[in-house]
């Protein structure tokens, strides 16, 4: 077995990892929007830079306003993918657009990651063709973070949705994968990682399930990372794990799903807050707490799907995002060009890959001795 490589040593500094390529169109707020979340996040981050992607003419007073034309380059970009484009289409006709655009600078290393609003399978697509996979990835994965009980406030799930599939040396990549996102994006030194199924008994699941419990299990020691084994839906908030990893088609399912449980939940509480006098003297005694409750549930502040299993790293923010929540996913951007992330996580997909293949072998040799009697 190839000796594992590891993404917990220090990164040299290097200038454009101070920057990032930000696609100003696509987002259902417009431009504007993303300009101000932009000078936000540079208000707070002194030493960060950006390059802007749009159409000049529309772009250049909107930073202008916000007092940021100095630490801002503006890349000319006259076409935007819209919510309705098909990903063939773009990848097609889409060289003149503000996304392609985007990930162009990141492609010729003027900035370590792309930010876009826009169309998810457009930017995977154009993301795929533009870096390309990671060696031994065989399906790319888009990580979000759900909120949790956790000290860090928040748990890694991937897939999000990038890929419906995902066999047992996909999940293998993605518990590999989530582990380096946890531990460069959430300072969890050795994240624990468990595998999504419809219960913690290890002859329940499919047959890939089974097989990818196996492998992770023995990936753990060489990966950094405790399994803690199969895990049931409700443990995706829990502390019981900092990585869940599950195929794309259950992960997005999952995700809308706790989306649309939250804003009910929300929806119920400012109903219930409103019956009555009493109820709203109530409310505006524990308006303290209220609000620190809507701060940590609010979406805003975990915005930003990161595509894992690129060459580089591409983030990918909520179409429907205002100026906090593109903030936020720029804040999350930066963190991770800082520490280098895209060269750790580019070893830890080539130690998955060694892992995977000698698995492989081992189960082959194993069939082999069977047969023979051995």
């Amino acid at each position: 077995m190839k000796p594992a490589q590891t993404d917990t040593a220090p990164t040299q500094g290097h200038a454009a990892n101070r920057v990032l390529s930000v696609d100003a169109m696509g987002g259902d707020k417009g431009p504007a929007t993303v300009v101000a979340g932009l000078s936000k996040f540079l208000s707070a981050e002194p030493h960060a830079r950006a390059i802007l992607h749009g159409p000049k003419a529309e772009l250049d007073p909107l930073v202008a306003k916000h007092g940021i034309t100095g630490r801002v380059a503006i890349h000319d970009a006259a076409d935007v993918v819209k919510m309705t484009d098909k990903p063939s289409h773009v990848l097609r006709n889409g060289k003149t657009t503000s996304m392609w655009s985007a990930i162009e600078a990141v492609r010729s290393h003027e900035a370590a990651v792309a930010i876009s609003c826009g169309n998810t399978g457009a930017l995977m697509a154009m993301s795929m063709l533009r870096l390309r996979k990671a060696e031994g990835v065989n399906r790319p994965a888009i990580a979000c973070l759900w909120p949790s009980r956790n000290p860090a406030g928040f748990n890694v799930m991937l897939d999000a949705g990038a890929d419906i599939r995902a066999d047992q040396d996909d999940l293998l990549t993605y518990a590999l994968m989530g582990a380096s996102y946890a531990r460069n994006g959430l300072d969890i030194a050795r994240p624990r990682v468990g595998l999504l199924n419809v219960g913690t008994e290890e002859h329940k699941g499919r047959a890939e399930l089974k097989v990818a419990h196996e492998l992770i299990a023995n990936a753990a020691i060489l990966g950094d990372f405790d399994y803690v084994g199969f895990i049931e839906g409700g443990d995706l908030p829990s502390t019981k794990v900092d990585v869940i990893v599950t195929d794309g088609f259950t992960g997005n399912v999952a995700l809308k799903t706790g989306e649309g449980t939250a804003n009910l939940i929300s929806e119920l509480l400012r109903g219930a807050l409103m019956t009555n006098p009493w109820s709203m003297f109530g409310a505006l005694l524990a308006r303290g707490s209220l609000r620190a409750l809507r701060k940590r549930i609010d979406p805003r502040r975990v915005n930003g799907g990161v595509f894992l299993g690129l060459t580089q790293t591409v983030i990918k923010s909520h179409g429907s995002a205002d100026e906090t929540g593109v903030a936020a996913a720029l804040h999350l951007a930066y963190r991770l060009a800082q520490s280098g992330f895209s060269d750790k996580l580019a070893a830890r997909v080539a130690s998955a890959a060694s892992l995977a293949q000698d698995a492989g072998q081992d189960n082959e040799t194993g069939s082999l001795n069977t047969k023979a009697g051995k």
